[in-house]
């Protein structure tokens, strides 16, 4: 069985900033020649970098080259609450100068080119790096065209957020520059998007800094869904704690964004235009650029995989872990990406030895938090059936009539599984 992740017994702590040292740009000239094979896995976000620790300890005479262009990564989870004024931002950073001295070869480069007949990557600076077996985890990237008006220039007025970092911060100081009255909207995209519940954590979270900063403000969702995770828990949550501050706006009544005006910032709906004082546009989504590149991608935009080895069914030799994937009833979320890269490490070791890999068992949980002392959370388990994963039985998720205890402990243990990923993935 290899586990996704499992609440945490114990706190563990770990430092929740980056240290002073440098990510080193390793080249052909310094990587030492080894008799056994070399893997290189490509992005440093949970599911890469949990790959390559989980590759280098299972067989630390691997060459195991990690090629992310950041040298600090900034995590998604948590990054609502620094929206809302609750968390700092580097909080949520991490560095790889713990992979590094555990043997992982650092490149601080961005891949421009794979080329799988030849089995080789090309950097950014020119240098093409062989490999016996390819990791692909790219994470998202944003289908631009499937909402008209909206694109990199427009996200700087509207900001998507949606990657954390930079955009973080601006949808932040936007909060912070509205005046009390005002409308925050927040546009959801239909799925497969990125950590599903997640935009109804942020719609939450703002609602809290609203009500404790400008209570005559108002939050607004519109909705490309009817239906989404955990939403008899969200919606009670928000009428015990907002009451009308939130207002969603559901597919069936009109809430699906068709196009955007970014000189106005205006968002127009399928029955109605709104222009909000403060706009967070959330785009759909697709794998990641570097897996279209590697021919990894098919129509729909994401990675078919055999949920088995993580191997692509497009292109040999190749696997792809984390969001990119088109994994079936397993979410796109943090949780997921580090559970499977520890199972596709597995995998790949099985397959250098020419063993069969076994078929993993990913079991995690998914916390969502709508006020400071205030979570729930959803947990599954997840294996192959046919071409994707399936969930199994023995998930569970928070009662929706739990009492306010419950919703504290399990703030609490949202902290602390935060903790413990980042730790056993970066520390």
């Amino acid at each position: 069985m290899i586990p996704m992740t499992t609440r945490p017994v114990t706190r563990r702590n770990a430092v929740l900033g980056i240290t002073a040292a440098a990510v080193a740009l390793a080249r052909p000239s310094i990587l030492h020649a080894q008799s056994t094979a070399r893997v290189v896995v490509v992005g440093g976000g949970f599911g890469g970098a949990a790959c390559a620790r989980a590759l280098k300890r299972a067989q630390p005479d691997l060459q195991i080259i990690l090629i992310e262009p950041n040298a600090v990564f900034t995590s998604c989870p948590l990054s609502n609450e620094v929206i809302a004024g609750l968390r700092d931002i580097e909080a949520q950073q991490f560095g790889y100068d713990k992979l590094a001295a555990e043997g992982v070869t650092m490149i601080s480069q961005a891949v421009t080119a794979i080329e799988p007949q030849r089995r080789s990557v090309m950097t950014t600076d020119g240098v093409a790096l062989p490999y016996d077996r390819l990791v692909l985890s790219p994470g998202i990237d944003f289908h631009f065209e499937a909402l008209p008006g909206y694109d990199e220039a427009a996200s700087e007025k509207m900001p998507h957020a949606w990657k954390a970092g930079a955009q973080t911060l601006l949808l932040r100081r936007q909060l912070e520059a509205m005046e009390d009255g005002g409308t925050v909207a927040i546009a959801v995209p239909a799925n497969p998007s990125r950590c599903p519940p997640a935009p109804y954590e942020r719609a939450s979270l703002i609602a809290h800094y609203l009500k404790t900063k400008k209570p005559r403000s108002k939050v607004l969702v519109l909705d490309a869904k009817d239906n989404f995770s955990q939403q008899r828990l969200f919606e009670k949550a928000w009428k015990e704690l907002y009451g009308d501050m939130i207002e969603r706006i559901a597919l069936s009544q009109g809430g699906r964004v068709t196009s955007v005006d970014p000189s106005t910032r205006t968002i127009i709906t399928e029955f109605g235009n709104y222009t909000p004082d403060v706009a967070n546009v959330i785009p759909a989504q697709r794998a990641g650029r570097i897996a279209e590149i590697a021919g990894a991608t098919d129509a729909t935009g994401w990675c078919p995989i055999d949920p088995v080895t993580f191997e692509s069914k497009l292109v040999p030799n190749i696997h792809v872990i984390g969001d990119a994937c088109l994994g079936g009833g397993i979410p796109k979320s943090a949780s997921a990406a580090g559970a499977q890269g520890k199972a596709c490490a597995a995998a790949i070791v099985a397959l250098l030895a020419n063993r069969a890999p076994g078929t993993p068992r990913l079991t995690g949980i998914c916390y969502n938090t709508v006020a400071p002392g205030y979570g729930f959370s959803l947990a599954g388990n997840y294996q192959p059936r046919g071409d994707i994963f399936a969930e199994v039985e023995g998930g569970a998720t928070s009662p929706v009539d739990a009492p306010r205890e419950l919703r504290a402990r399990e703030a609490a243990e949202a902290e602390r599984w935060f903790e413990t990923i980042t730790a056993d993935t970066f520390g």
